[in-house]
């Protein structure tokens, strides 16, 4: 059986599209996607993507007009555009298909995929829903920020997918050991670590030189609680150096807008978005990459880190385990240990040689794992096994 999946967006689904393609095993994509945003996704035939955006492309852009900060907007926008979505492909399901669903858009789909005689997945990118809600919850209370908390549809929904799924996908195994603690058996469990963007991702000839006096911290993505935003200031702060710069690149929750105000941090610089193809250059000149988050999958960002021979110190619930050795292409530390971080970065300030020691690490190690080849290497290797 080929393989059917739906994605609510682009996240890690359309590498594995191209990855199925290759080896001739995929059926269709569906996505919440307008097909506008999807001509640049090379690999993948136009007609096996199929769109239906009629909620999720407004959902998308109600911040253009104002409309973000409704909570309710926001919770209904979500919820409706995964469930009409789930919905959708429900109803085009004709054959038997092993289907690949991202959680919390396969429960309607994944049943109706059971009855044609083929698989339901349920792809989760994240912990296990509950975990993740706590860890949330006790996050943004070190904010003093009150947590809405996730929609309960959603954990309803979700662990109805974990119960009918026949498995789990998940990145890593900071995940694996999230359902096992919430009573998942472990051979319902199948770990498929991300891969790399080799071909867009290598060092480039800004890479820090031991001339090159600046210590440069940088961190990649959605600043806030659940990335440890909290513990990658404080550990900057504690950092010793004449000439450091913190550079973060990509949006400022309003949680994390709210901490910089009360603090000064001249040597702290907000870039916002960037364009993909210029974070090759920003992963090259910085001295190291730190995502402190509380919780996630596994953040290929610290994949693009690597490749650009930047070492890495991230926690232990962002998959770094899954990617890198601590000690060795950078350090891996707990949620929530910010003077561990920044000894971590004192002694990367401290001693030139151990940076670029690390970072050359980095840099076999992510080549070593074969980037998104690798990963479509075990996907079909698990679907051989199981379909």
């Amino acid at each position: 059986m080929n393989v059917s999946q739906i994605s609510i967006g682009r996240f890690h689904h359309f590498h594995l599209a191209r990855q199925l393609q290759k080896r001739d095993l995929l059926e269709a994509v569906f996505t919440g996607y307008p097909r506008f945003k999807l001509q640049d996704e090379p690999g993948i035939p136009q007609s096996k993507i199929h769109t239906f955006p009629w909620l999720q492309a407004p959902f998308m852009a109600r911040g253009r007009v104002g409309l973000d900060h409704w909570d309710w907007l926001n919770r209904e926008g979500a919820w409706q555009s995964h469930e009409t979505l789930d919905r959708y492909v429900r109803s085009r399901l004709r054959a038997p298909t092993v289907l690949l669903a991202l959680s919390g858009s396969g429960l309607h789909a994944g049943r109706r995929a059971q009855e044609l005689g083929g698989l339901h997945i349920c792809d989760r990118g994240s912990s296990h829903i509950r975990v993740q809600e706590q860890l949330l919850q006790e996050e943004y209370a070190r904010y003093g920020a009150c947590w809405k908390g996730i929609d309960p549809r959603s954990i309803a929904k979700e662990e109805a997918e974990y119960e009918q799924a026949d498995l789990i996908s998940v990145p890593s195994q900071f995940c694996v050991d999230s359902f096992i603690h919430q009573g998942i058996p472990k051979e319902k469990i199948l770990k498929i670590p991300y891969g790399a963007r080799l071909e867009r991702f290598w060092p480039c000839a800004t890479q820090v030189s031991d001339q090159q006096p600046d210590f440069r911290v940088l961190f990649v993505g959605s600043a806030g609680p659940r990335k440890g935003f909290l513990d990658l200031l404080k550990a900057f702060t504690l950092l010793q150096h004449p000439r450091k710069k913190l550079t973060l690149i990509g949006s400022l929750s309003t949680e994390a807008q709210a901490y910089l105000k009360g603090t000064d941090q001249p040597s702290v610089e907000f870039l916002g978005s960037v364009p993909n193809a210029q974070l090759r250059a920003h992963y090259s000149r910085a001295s190291v990459f730190v995502l402190p988050s509380i919780e996630e999958g596994l953040a290929m960002v610290m994949g693009e880190a690597m490749a650009c021979g930047c070492p890495v110190i991230a926690s232990t619930n962002t998959g770094a385990s899954d990617l890198f050795t601590d000690g060795t292409e950078g350090f891996i530390v707990p949620i929530r240990s910010p003077e561990l971080i920044a000894d971590r970065l004192q002694q990367l300030a401290d001693a030139p040689e151990l940076r670029h020691r690390m970072g050359r690490a980095a840099l076999m190690r992510v080549q070593t794992l074969g980037g998104w080849d690798a990963y479509g290497d075990a996907w079909q290797t698990a679907l051989t096994r199981i379909a």
